[in-house]
């Protein structure tokens, strides 16, 4: 016999979603025929599996323990230790410096990304168990390409996930954004366009109008010289390459992008500073005011430390305007 009790994580949701995450190998149809058979039971009495889980609740499952071991998925995944630098962390989020060349989430069943850490670093401080992890897995929020740094939020519990996913969803996050793009940009200004999305070539093209998601970006030069241009952007509409294909489309792609930029151009980076991939840092977060979840971070800005290959390059060029800005973006 086991015994589950709801706690945070685990409540607002349907007890047969919470049974399938908990014996997530077992037919549907076994769940059933064990809430049928008063097998699984919920605060003692029977359940049909619709039922909304509140803080408290006690799920019992009269099953031998050989059964909840075969339709339990335990991970038996060895995580490394944390690589990343912790921004900020409470209870429920966990804001970190995401390096290149991670990916978010795992694209592949062998690959290793920001989740996996997650999990790690709340396993090493025992913030959750192996037995937890079948309940409830903590996620990002947000997501970046493998190469772009910066900025992504973890959500360490239910409400924190929820909270951020609404933020996400309303665009009342403010995302700001680090990068060096091709030709002199003096005037702030906020583009707009449609985006569409080649999935087989993983590709996107913008158009000024027609099929596609609306998107906006706004940028803000910081320095610049004749041939590049140091940008702040605010990410308005959040889509895949956004920011990457919006700027190549008005003629001033990303320093380091081979799939959006220029190749002569990027060929002078690598061999200056040895830039491999786009310039491209989620630099800051702006939360909007919070009552209830999450109010801990309400109204704050948290900034991500800049890579070193992209701090190089800032160091290393010869700005004709705003020197002192681009030096300030490092603190």
């Amino acid at each position: 016999m086991k015994e589950i009790i709801i706690r945070r994580n685990e409540a607002g949701q349907r007890l047969d979603k919470l049974l399938k995450k908990y014996l997530s190998e077992a037919p549907s149809g076994f769940l059933y025929k064990m809430l049928r058979k008063k097998n699984i039971v919920l605060n003692g009495k029977k359940a049909t599996g619709n039922e909304k889980l509140t803080e408290g609740d006690l799920v019992r499952l009269y099953l031998a323990d050989e059964t909840i071991c075969k339709f339990s998925a335990r991970s038996d995944s060895v995580y490394g230790g944390m690589p990343m630098e912790v921004i900020y962390e409470d209870e429920d989020l966990l804001l970190l410096n995401k390096p290149s060349g991670m990916l978010s989430q795992k694209a592949e069943k062998k690959d290793t990304s920001v989740v996996e850490y997650v999990i790690s670093y709340m396993l090493e401080k025992k913030e959750i168990t192996e037995e937890d992890l079948l309940l409830f897995k903590p996620a990002v929020c947000n997501r970046l390409d493998r190469n772009t740094s910066g900025i992504i939020i973890a959500g360490k519990s239910m409400p924190g996930l929820q909270t951020m996913g609404q933020l996400l969803k309303e665009r009342t996050l403010g995302k700001y954004y680090l990068c060096a793009v091709k030709g002199q940009i003096r005037k702030e200004r906020r583009i707009q366009g449609f985006l569409w999305k080649d999935k087989e070539q993983n590709v996107v093209k913008i158009t000024k109008e027609g099929e596609g998601a609306p998107i906006e970006t706004e940028y803000l030069p910081l320095a610049w010289n004749d041939s590049v241009t140091l940008l702040k952007v605010h990410l308005i509409t959040g889509k895949s390459h956004q920011i990457r294909a919006h700027l190549a489309s008005i003629g001033n792609p990303l320093v380091g992008d081979y799939k959006y930029g220029d190749p002569v151009f990027n060929e002078f980076y690598k061999k200056q500073f040895q830039i491999t991939s786009q310039l491209l840092h989620a630099y800051q977060i702006t939360f909007p005011t919070l009552r209830g979840e999450c109010k801990a971070v309400s109204g704050k800005t948290f900034t991500a430390k800049t890579p070193e290959k992209f701090w190089r390059m800032i160091r290393g060029t010869a700005w004709e305007h705003g020197i002192q800005e681009a030096l300030e973006v490092q603190h």
